[in-house]
Parts: structure tokens; C-alpha cells; sequence
């Protein structure tokens, strides 16, 4: 049985990816509907003062959207729940759009005033792929901007939680805490230079100025920036859990407390410049990690996956209605490719649902009137009509999700080994800063305070912290980079603690879209290829489709007698000859074995052959597999048939855990399996039904082929396109610890120097002032340059 993978062209324009859908202009492929008009603007010179759909031929059926689609954006109640500001004059909308992915698609939506005069301004946020939307609302109104966005081929992604959540506000008190500190940090600095070089200002009054100042510019530091570390702090100590935040609390107001005494008593300058410095360089840390994963979700339930509106039947004819408005025996009409919001029955149309994001089967379930649909499928034939008789919250999609076994097993929680070495660590400073105590109340009881006090500011754990926040700070950025996102800085130390693998089938190793297809049985003569091709061509059932595509029909050839059997298969006699396709026992009515994956075909009544059907996987597969044996066992579990059994076993071998039909209650026991045999656990899946798995192992990553669009919860989502580099960013993840302890090691030098002078109690500000600094650009040079090089050989980073 033949594997292939997927074919892709580059865009004529930009040079991306063009993905399964590449828009087409004078035989050229463009990516995106941006490049396509860019390109034309700028080789043809065209102008931009509007927009013709109609002149790029072949395009605008890509964008053909139901009539209706985004009419509940008419209804106030709705959109009031979306918009995010609005007066009399203007509306302010934010949308998400999944399709933007290049400068082009940037170019073109921020110019969407001069495609629209009533368009005040549009502006992208890249990152996110979200469009920030002003316009008029006495001359378009939502939903015109809406469907102007589909005129341009950027279609809003619009789902059930953005009417139920309340809108996100951007949280910047760490960006404010972070500006606060480095103002201060550097004009203390500037008013500590005479305290540095030693210099005798003519008027003393001038010298207490400065200090005085200090510590005024000191206050918004302790009191404000710092707090990002008092509450962290109180928060493990209420937990009876020594953190490596209480120590650095420690230290900042000991740094705090004796420069207030050194200037009250006029004993010297202080120590503010090293106390906001220490601050300063901590928030730029998690500034940076915080940034980095701040613009997925990781936490999205099944509503992301459900529509605003679906259509009601009324006896007023066809309504639009929320999900919550959806009541017991409501008659809904379900569309091509429209999710079933609720379970029901179906009354008219045929259904053809793929259920491959609730069970993770691949092939299409066939339903006849008066069977029960699920909600969770996806309609992929012609339109039905359905009779509710469950509510949204009583459904089968909804108890899939909030069933208990789904729930996160937080025993499981493990410490980072920071906070471990950290505990050590501080118990060492304790130790020495003890000895000095003991030393000098021997020698010189005078030094004790001074010198008790220099230890505890020389050698607290910052260096620790900061080597591990850019360093957690920067393997982050390299995987988003490479559109593999992790939830946290934990998830780094898990998933370099992981030993054993567990994926997914449909969807995670396969695409879950398409479908290979292979001719098995007697040859086919090119006019028995062309009468197959038109009987397969008279019917919706994606499988019949398939074939007719497969076999590329161009003659076109009449049908009379047409007969389709719900569920079992098709016939009608073309050019003279009764051709049958379906099942085994409908073209062959004595057989009763029937393989799940295949159509076959019969001539007069004669079964000369069958079409197999196999799932496309990814590209690379494997080699990623092989490269991952290498390390760890590998095993899949799938929700889909064993049609695929012998082809995974010859990829994995024969002794690797292969499991089919399997539930999303038994892929949370496998999971929960492998861990009470020890097993550190990494599973990777994509849809609903792989939700209690990822939660349970300890590490899920939904793969997607769009990381903006619904996932289960997860601790990581990865672009499908990368899967490939997986042992790849699992061994970026290893190399985190090595280069947080080699940075540590490194900043444990400059603390013996500053200890040297710190017990004998002579640390002057321009050795505090000198170490300090010294210390944390090392560190950020340590961090930075080795995981830039770790990523450059793994070929992560050009």
C-alpha cells in the first residue's frame, strides 16, 4: 500500500509555503490572496484606490461564503458581545484571521480604507493574527466588514467562546514595573559616579543631595517594581515551600535596609544602584518569557470549536439563533461543512459527518433519516435538517469534555530544579554569612552587621534566577520561531524529562483531510476508467468523490438508471454496462466480509477489483519516527480502524505498541498505564477526543495545522508542518539545564570575589557596582550565545 505525502508550492511572491489551497495568476502560485494583489500592484501597476475581485479570474469562488453566513452579526445582542468599543459615530472590532501568515497579507488589510472609504483604520497584530478594526458604523455596519474581509480572502474565524468570554485586556504591569526599574536603575547609577571614582565633591550638602536622591529613586523599585517577587514569594512560603523568589526578597531588602542606614548615618552611599540593577535585570527575564508564549491559548475548551449562530426552522421560515437559544425539538438546518451544535435526529437530507475530531475516526460516517447525529461532527454533504433532543449542555461533545477523567492530575506537579539547587544554595549563604558573624564577634564586633550584610547582597540567588529566566527566555523564542509553542518555562524541564512517546494517528501522524487512494484488482482499461469515474461522479458520499477525482474523468459519459442504497453503495448502467460501487456485500450480495477502507467495483455484476483508501501522512514521517526510536519507545494509539495496522508496524516494528478503536477513555488508561510503570509520558494529539491524554500525560502537544485554530488543552501546540524537527526540540529542551548551571557557575566566580570582600567587611559601592553588572552581562552572554549555537547545529536557527 502506497504512503504519499503532500505536494506544495513556494509563492511566486513572498517565496512561503503555499499550502494545500495556492491561488493562481498567469500560471503563477501565490500563497495568499496579499501576495496575489501585491504582485499585480507592483509588476503591472495597478492602482489600489479599490478593489476588483472580478479581475484576478479563478479566485473568487475561493472565497464564495453562504449568503447568510455572518448575518447574526445584524443582531445587536451579538455583536455587542464582540465589538470592543463603540460610540455614535464609529465601532472599534477586533477579528481573528488564520489566514494571515506574511508582510503581504500585513500590506493589504491595513490598507483596507482605500478599499473602503468607510473604513477609518485597520491595523494587524501579526503575532496573534488578529486585525484591530475602526469604521464607520452609520455607513457599513458589522457585518459588512466582515464580509469585506471575505472579499479580499481573509474570512473572520468567529467561534461560540467569543460571545461567553470576557475580553482580554493586555496585563502590561510587568512592561511598567520593568520601565520603572530601568529608569531608576540608571539615573541612580548617573548620581553614584563620585561614590564609584572616590571623588570629594567641594560642598558636601552636594554629596547628601545625591544620596538623598538615590534613595527617593530606590522607593519606586521596592515598592512597586519588586512586587512582581514579593507575591510569588508569599505565595510558595504560604505553601511551606521555599521558592527561589523568598531568598531574592531577602536580599533586596537587606541591600535596602542598610543603604538606608549607611545615608542616615552618613557612613557611606549605599548600595541602591546594585538593588535596583538586580531588579531591573530579573524583570527583563520574565518580560522575555512571558512575551514569548503570551499570544496563543493553551487553555481553549470545545465552545472555540462551535459556531456564533446556526439556523433555526421556524414557521416563519429560516432564523438565525446563538447556541444558548437552541431548545429541545428545535428543527436546525445544517449546512456543508457546519458543525452539529447539538445531538439529534436526523429528519431530511442524507448525512455524510466526519466524526474524526470527537472519535478520531477518519472515514466518514454515512446517516439516513431517523438515525441520531452527534454533536461534534461535521456535516460534508448537502444540506440536512435535524430535530433536537438534547440541549447544548446535555450533548455528547459536552460530557466528552467535562467528564472527570479528563481532569489534571496535579499530584503529578514536580518542582523546577532552580528552586532545588536554590534551597541549597541559600542555606549555604546563610552558612558562610553565619561564620563571618562568629568571626567578627571575636575580632571586631563592629564589622558584624556590615559584613553579615555584604554576604547576604553578594551571594543571593539572583544569578541563578536570571541564568535561568534568559535561558528559558531564549529556548522559548527559538521555538516559537520554529511554530512550537509551549505553554510555560516548566514545560521546558518536562519535556526534557520525558521517555516514552505516544501519538495520535488521525490528524497527528496523517493529515485528517485527505485521503490516498489505490486500484487494486484486475487492470482498468482507460473507457472502464471513464464509466467508473462518471457513476462515482453522480454521488456527494465523499468516498464516491474520491474515486472520480482519482480517476480523473474527462469524458463525460451518461448515466441512466442511477440507484443509490444509503450506506451501502451506488449503481447505474453507463454506456451500456451496470456498474455497482459500495460495499463488498452490495456489489457481491453472497459475501458478508466487508473492509471498512475500501469501495469496490463490479462490471455485469462481477466484482473485478476495489479502491483502498489510506490515510496521507505528513511529510517526513519516517524519518522523524526512526530519528525518535533512537532515544525513546514510540507508540500510537488510534481512534480510527486497523486498516492502517500493517504500515505502522512495519514503521515502528513489530514490537511497538500499536492500538486501534480506541476511545477517549482508553487512550487516557493507556496514558495512566505507561505512568504507573514509570514511564515519563509525551503524547501528542489533535482533536477532542485525544483531550483526556494530553492532560494526563506529562506532556500533551496538540498538533495543528493552524496553531491559532481550536486545540485541546495542552501544554505545548506545535504547526504541523514542523512535527517533523520534534527530536530536534526535544533536545533544545535537554541542553536547558547544562546551560543554566554552566551560567550559574560562572556567576558563582564573581560571588567568591565579592565574598572575599564581604566577610572581611570592606565591599565598597565601585566592587558592588563593578560585580553586579559584570555578572548579569555574562550571564546574558552565556545564556544567549549557547542556546543560539545549540539551535544553529540542530539547524533551528540560521
Amino acid at each position: 500500500m502506497s504512503h504519499q505525502i503532500i505536494q506544495t508550492t513556494t509563492c511566486f511572491h513572498c517565496g512561503e509555503n503555499c499550502g494545500k489551497h495556492p491561488f493562481f495568476l498567469e500560471e503563477k502560485a501565490f500563497c495568499c490572496q496579499g501576495c496575489l494583489l501585491v504582485y499585480d500592484i507592483l509588476h503591472k501597476n495597478g492602482l489600489c484606490n479599490y478593489y476588483d475581485l472580478e479581475k484576478y479570474p479563478g479566485t473568487a469562488q475561493k472565497f464564495a461564503v453562504r449568503k447568510n453566513k455572518f448575518s447574526y452579526l445584524d443582531d445587536e445582542k451579538i455583536s455587542s458581545s464582540l465589538i470592543t468599543f463603540a460610540n455614535q459615530s464609529q465601532t472599534h472590532i477586533t477579528f481573528y484571521l488564520p489566514q494571515i501568515h506574511c508582510s503581504s497579507c500585513l500590506w493589504l488589510l491595513e490598507n483596507l480604507h482605500r478599499i473602503n472609504l468607510h473604513v477609518i483604520s485597520s491595523k494587524v497584530n501579526f503575532g496573534r493574527k488578529e486585525v484591530d478594526i475602526v469604521f464607520e458604523n452609520q455607513k457599513i455596519s458589522l457585518r459588512q466588514i466582515a464580509e469585506l474581509l471575505i472579499s479580499v480572502g481573509y474570512e473572520p474565524y468567529i467561534s461560540f467562546s467569543d460571545l461567553k468570554k470576557v475580553k482580554p485586556t493586555i496585563d502590561k504591569s510587568k512592561t511598567y514595573k520593568l520601565g520603572v526599574a530601568g529608569f531608576c536603575f540608571a539615573n541612580i547609577m548617573l548620581l553614584s559616579f563620585p561614590e564609584y571614582l572616590g571623588i570629594n565633591l567641594s560642598e558636601s550638602s552636594l554629596l547628601y543631595t545625591f544620596r538623598y536622591l538615590s534613595l527617593i529613586l530606590s522607593l519606586p523599585v521596592v515598592l512597586y517594581s519588586a512586587t512582581e517577587f514579593y507575591n510569588t514569594a508569599w505565595k510558595s512560603l504560604k505553601h511551606r515551600f521555599l521558592s527561589i523568589d523568598a531568598p531574592i526578597v531577602l536580599a533586596i531588602w537587606v541591600t535596602f535596609g542598610r543603604s538606608v542606614y549607611e545615608i542616615i548615618s552618613g557612613t557611606g552611599g549605599g548600595y541602591f544602584d546594585s538593588m535596583s540593577g538586580i531588579v531591573f535585570f530579573m524583570l527583563i527575564g520574565r518580560t522575555l518569557q512571558e512575551k514569548t508564549y503570551a499570544r496563543l491559548n493553551f487553555d481553549r475548551d470545545y465552545t472555540s470549536y462551535f459556531p456564533v449562530a446556526v439556523t433555526r426552522l421556524a414557521k416563519g421560515g429560516e432564523e438565525l439563533v446563538t447556541l444558548p437559544e437552541i431548545k429541545f425539538n428545535d428543527t436546525l438546518l445544517i449546512h456543508n461543512s457546519e458543525l452539529i451544535p447539538a445531538d439529534g435526529i436526523l429528519t431530511s437530507g442524507y448525512a455524510v459527518i466526519d466524526y474524526s475530531f470527537v472519535t478520531g475516526e477518519s472515514m466518514p460516517v454515512f446517516k439516513e433519516m431517523g438515525e441520531i447525529v452527534y454533536a461534534g461532527g461535521k456535516q460534508t454533504g448537502s444540506n440536512i435538517e435535524i430535530l433536537v433532543i438534547k440541549e447544548i449542555e446535555q450533548s455528547y461533545l459536552t460530557k466528552l469534555w467535562n467528564r472527570d477523567t479528563v481532569a489534571a492530575d496535579t499530584d503529578r506537579e514536580k518542582r523546577s530544579f532552580v528552586h532545588l539547587v536554590s534551597q541549597y544554595f541559600t542555606w549555604i549563604v546563610f552558612g558562610v554569612a553565619a561564620l563571618a558573624a562568629l568571626y567578627w564577634a571575636y575580632a571586631d564586633s563592629s564589622k558584624i552587621l556590615t559584613s553579615v550584610t555584604a554576604v547576604l547582597i553578594i551571594a543571593c540567588p539572583c544569578a541563578l534566577l536570571l541564568s535561568n529566566t534568559f535561558t528559558n527566555g531564549n529556548i522559548l523564542r527559538l521555538l516559537s520561531h520554529n511554530k512550537f509553542y509551549l505553554r510555560n518555562a516548566q514545560t521546558i524541564e518536562k519535556l526534557a524529562g520525558i521517555n516514552h512517546v505516544v501519538f495520535d494517528k488521525t490528524g497527528t501522524l496523517t493529515t485528517g483531510e485527505y485521503l490516498d487512494i489505490e486500484y487494486v484488482g484486475k487492470p482498468l482499461s482507460a473507457i472502464q476508467k471513464n464509466k467508473i469515474a462518471a457513476l462515482a461522479s453522480q454521488s456527494m458520499h465523499p468516498l464516491s468523490r474520491g474515486i472520480a477525482k482519482y480517476l480523473s474523468d474527462t469524458d463525460v459519459k451518461r448515466v441512466i438508471g442511477f440507484s443509490e442504497t444509503t450506506g451501502k453503495g451506488i449503481e447505474g448502467i453507463v454506456d451500456g454496462d451496470l456498474i455497482g460501487l459500495g460495499s463488498k456485500s452490495f456489489v457481491n450480495p453472497g459475501s458478508n466480509h466487508d473492509e471498512a477502507s475500501a469501495v469496490y467495483v463490479s462490471i455485469e455484476e462481477k466484482v473485478i477489483g476495489k479502491f483502498v483508501f489510506c490515510n496521507r501522512y505528513r511529510d517526513h514521517i519516517p524519518e522523524m519516527i526512526y530519528k525518535l526510536q533512537k532515544q525513546y519507545p514510540v507508540s500510537v494509539i488510534s481512534g480510527d480502524s486497523e486498516g492502517e495496522k500493517y504500515y505502522l508496524k512495519s514503521l515502528l516494528g513489530k514490537d511497538a505498541q500499536v492500538l486501534f478503536n480506541q476511545s477517549p477513555a482508553d487512550k487516557l488508561e493507556v496514558i495512566k498505564t505507561l505512568q504507573a510503570m514509570g514511564k515519563n509520558v509525551l503524547m501528542l494529539g489533535d482533536g477532542l477526543n485525544d483531550a483526556g491524554a494530553l492532560k494526563q500525560a506529562d506532556v500533551g502537544i496538540a498538533v495543528s495545522d493552524n496553531t491559532n485554530n481550536f486545540t485541546p488543552a495542552s501544554d505545548a501546540i506545535i504547526d504541523a508542518s514542523r512535527l517533523v524537527g520534534l527530536h530536534k526540540f526535544i533536545r533544545l529542551c535537554r541542553m536547558n539545564k547544562p546551560v543554566v548551571l554552566f551560567s550559574f557557575m560562572i556567576s558563582v566566580l564573581y560571588n567568591l570575589v565579592g565574598l572575599y570582600f564581604a566577610v572581611q567587611g570592606n565591599l565598597s559601592p565601585m566592587i558592588a557596582a563593578i560585580l553586579m553588572p559584570a555578572s548579569s552581562l555574562t550571564i546574558l552572554l552565556v545564556t544567549f550565545g549557547s542556546g543560539n549555537l545549540i539551535a544553529w547545529k540542530l539547524g533551528l536557527q540560521k
